[in-house]
């Protein structure tokens, strides 16, 4: 099996490098200026000359707030993208996994979203990448759902709770959304998994299990720290200024295939390394 990676260099991409090589198969990892998926005769070309057997696209627009005043840059990374990126892959007979988000959905639901719920994103980022998720269900392939991703690479919500801890006597965090955080090195295992299984395509949901809130889950970074989690002061959303609406309840359910572990567990399986943000910083 040969792996192509999109978006190296950035937190998923990175970890899902780190998870292929485990393989021994070959795997290349492209950034932007390699291979900018937005152009679909170089996708096409490349793909076509590589032939690769699983495509992992973990490039995309993610400022979710500058995507409010620049949607149709962000739909052109995050939606015509893939579909060149599913029309390349049809041509090679190759797999195409698409990482996509829950703020494809509203929000407003009590429980927790099924992967074939109702769609109806409520900002321009999730409008982006449903249109992505359209391209690469159309042409047979998969979508994996994610949300509330840290990981030991580029800017994070973990990393910048450690950054504030050393900075500020307290922080203040949003307690009215809820959500699963989920550690990108799990969830680049999860996307390598399933490429690799007799799955078909389709709609799954990537993320760890169980559920907190934003200020729930600074708390646990602070405790891990040694810091007093008290120092963590819950505010509600429409207390900060975003360009961007946030979804409520961004937790997902896990009806087609198991879900990665606690989103704690994981937390602290992840905090060795993570712990590591802090120490550079001190140093």
């Amino acid at each position: 099996m040969r792996w192509l990676i999109t978006g190296a260099g950035g937190m998923l991409a990175s970890d899902a490098l780190d998870r292929t090589a485990l393989t021994g198969e070959p795997v290349l990892a492209l950034g932007r200026g390699e291979l900018d998926v937005r152009d679909r005769r170089a996708v096409r070309d490349f793909v076509s000359a590589y032939r690769p057997r699983v495509v992992l696209n973990c490039a995309g627009w993610t400022a979710v707030d500058d995507a409010e005043a620049n949607e149709a840059d962000a739909l052109a990374v995050n939606g015509t993208a893939v579909r060149w990126l599913a029309e390349a892959c049809d041509l090679v007979g190759a797999r195409l996994v698409q990482v996509s988000t829950d703020y494809v959905f509203d929000g407003a639901a009590a429980l927790p979203y099924r992967e074939d719920a109702r769609t109806g994103p409520v900002n321009a980022y999730g409008r982006s990448k449903l249109a992505g998720e359209a391209a690469a269900l159309e042409h047979g392939h998969y979508v994996v759902r994610t949300e509330w991703l840290y990981g030991a690479h580029g800017v994070n919500f973990v990393r910048t709770m450690i950054r504030l801890a050393g900075e500020r006597p307290t922080v203040d965090v949003v307690d009215d959304q809820r959500g699963q955080p989920t550690w990108s090195a799990d969830l680049a295992d999860y996307l390598v998994r399933l490429a690799q299984s007799d799955l078909p395509p389709g709609v799954y949901h990537g993320t760890s299990s169980g559920e907190t809130t934003w200020c729930g889950f600074a708390k646990e970074i602070f405790a891990l720290l040694g810091e007093d989690p008290g120092r963590v002061r819950p505010v509600p959303s429409a207390r900060l200024s975003r360009a961007a609406v946030r979804p409520a309840n961004s937790v997902l359910a896990h009806t087609r295939w198991q879900p990665i572990r606690h989103w704690r567990e994981a937390l602290h399986a992840a905090w060795p390394v993570l712990a590591m943000s802090r120490q550079r910083s001190v140093a």
